[in-house]
């Protein structure tokens, strides 16, 4: 089994970096994807033991700010089906979940890498965090990229 690495963005109001810190040992669910691409990733693609990069979004400062775990295979997102949830989706049901999510564990937290600061970086210019347009709340990084934003941080 291939060892996978993945980014995975997080709106620090909702789910930062910190969070998970404070709480090593606690699994966090990562949940609230409504997007068909980023769920089939999950789906399809990630596994137990996958690394990920955690991006903070749609703040002040965004970019690279730690490293998770996945923890669990996908399963179905609990939010879908909370009506008081803002990611609740009337479509879906328990027979017949629309959306999963994955678990992840907190494993170290890193300075903080800026989009401009990897756009810097030699070997990182095909990252897909980093084309125009892309909005996917989780993106593929390949061994390489990995290997090159690890020998960064340290």
């Amino acid at each position: 089994m291939q060892e996978r690495y993945w980014l995975m963005k997080s709106e620090p109001d909702d789910t930062s970096i910190d969070d998970l810190a404070r709480e090593p040992q606690r699994v966090f669910a990562w949940s609230g994807v409504r997007n068909y691409q980023a769920r089939n990733m999950m789906r399809d693609a990630m596994q137990i033991g996958d690394q990920v990069l955690f991006w903070h979004s749609s703040c002040p400062a965004p970019g690279i700010a730690g490293v998770a775990e996945v923890v669990s295979s996908a399963h179905p997102d609990a939010t879908q089906f909370d009506p008081e949830s803002p990611y609740f989706d009337p479509k879906s049901s328990a027979d017949a979940p629309r959306w999963c999510c994955v678990d992840v564990r907190f494993v170290a937290k890193t300075p903080l890498l800026s989009p401009a600061a990897l756009r810097a970086i030699p070997g990182l210019e095909e990252m897909v965090v980093l084309k125009r347009g892309n909005r996917l709340s989780i993106t593929p990084v390949s061994p390489q990229q990995w290997a090159i934003i690890m020998e960064h941080l340290g």
